[in-house]
């Protein structure tokens, strides 16, 4: 059985791309609207943020990518995206270590409290925060699309 303790949690590499795309259509997490090359381009150009990956040695020369986190602030608050653990290695506890990475990598820079996003019908990952110490706060949310860039 694999434990978290051979999760091997590091930055992205530009060489790991395909994996990540791979494991975040695996886990649903792609949408038409959020091109991954672009924010995966934003989070590497914006210093306040991190894409951390966990991998996983399939031998001595190469690694297998089961998890990632998007991690980033605002300058005030942290966030949270792209969490994404594959469908094989779930429930072994590697959600919960790329949080907490996360959550230091936040921590280290001077932000004191985290905040994400979750869709109003994805009981699954609301209930997995509420088991890592994550509350519903009494917020509403607004948001609007600005045109997107070539850039």
């Amino acid at each position: 059985m694999i434990t978290t303790s051979e999760l091997h949690i590091r930055p992205y590499e530009d060489s790991d791309y395909d994996q990540v795309v791979t494991l975040w259509d695996d886990c649903g997490l792609l949408r038409p609207w959020n091109d991954p090359a672009k924010d995966i381009g934003l989070c590497r150009r914006t210093a306040s943020s991190e894409l951390l990956v966990g991998a996983l040695e399939k031998n001595e020369a190469s690694e297998r990518i089961v998890a990632t986190v998007m991690t980033g602030s605002d300058g005030h608050r942290g966030w949270l995206y792209y969490l994404a653990v594959g469908p094989k290695f779930q429930r072994k506890g590697f959600a919960r270590a790329m949080v907490g990475h996360a959550e230091k990598w936040l921590a280290d820079q001077g932000i004191r409290k985290v905040e994400l996003m979750i869709r109003d019908d994805d009981e699954p990952v609301r209930a997995f925060y509420e088991r890592v110490g994550y509350e519903t706060e009494p917020r509403i949310l607004m948001s609007r699309r600005l045109k997107d860039h070539d850039t």
